[in-house]
């Protein structure tokens, strides 16, 4: 749901790995992205504020699990507000006769990639061959070729009969269609290699190194996943050593 505040921005609160809530966000301006790495003691109590407005039962800090921040690099327009400033992106093409161009791109979001990317190639058409149609709208990220969810996931319990469902639902969330080129032609859970909890194993783990480009535990646990958030911390602490000892000395 999406909470009115009484700054005139909305925070946004959504269902979250099936347990929790997600709250956020805020705009505080920063002048380098490591000023950003943790979100602040008075951006937590803000959320907090704006969300007891609406709940029925209040939070704390005690109820807070894990937070994270991010910078979003927005256009500069002169006004002194963050909140005011668009959220949309901007190009700046660069040119000069027969030379290659340059087009800087300002702000934007992940959700509208798409798009940006599409818009990115019809501002440099007039400097390219002759493009294609325009085909992403329909096309599918990895994974995400079916026309069921719960029917495939379904079809993944079948097929692997005796595998915890934690485990099976795990992969199925974080890999959709490409589940089956991860589990293979196994029998047995124990093939998958070492569960490390939140259904998290061992041949997960190596397939985000080798596939995915993951180097450390926070890659995995956080980033690729979230099954730090259903781990304790000597779960935690197992994957970070998993890694390290895979690593040369």
């Amino acid at each position: 749901c999406i909470l009115q505040n009484t700054d005139k921005r909305v925070i946004f609160v959504i269902p979250f790995e099936g347990r929790w809530s997600l709250i956020g966000t805020t705009d505080v301006p920063v002048d380098t992205p490591e000023e950003a790495v943790d979100i602040t003691d008075k951006e937590t109590d803000y959320l907090i504020e704006a969300a007891n407005r609406f709940l029925a039962k209040p939070i704390s800090r005690a109820d807070v699990v894990w937070t994270f921040a991010g910078v979003r690099p927005l256009y500069d327009d002169g006004k002194s507000d963050p909140s005011s400033i668009t959220r949309d992106y901007t190009f700046e093409l660069d040119e000069e006769g027969g030379k290659a161009p340059v087009l800087s791109v300002y702000g934007g979001k992940l959700t509208t990639y798409r798009c940006l990317a599409e818009s990115v190639l019809d501002k440099l058409a007039p400097f390219l061959p002759p493009l294609g149609p325009k085909w992403t709208k329909e096309s599918h990220l990895p994974g995400g070729d079916m026309s069921n969810y719960n029917a495939f996931r379904d079809e993944m319990f079948d097929r692997y009969k005796g595998f915890p469902r934690e485990l099976l639902d795990g992969v199925v969330r974080r890999h959709g269609s490409r589940a089956p080129l991860l589990l293979g032609d196994i029998q047995k859970p124990e093939q998958l290699g070492r569960n490390f909890g939140a259904g998290l194993t061992e041949r997960e783990i190596e397939s985000f190194i080798a596939d995915e480009w993951a180097e450390t535990a926070e890659d995995i646990l956080w980033r690729r996943t979230k099954c730090g958030l259903h781990m304790d911390a000597a779960q935690r602490q197992a994957v970070e050593d998993y890694l390290r000892s895979r690593k040369p000395s």
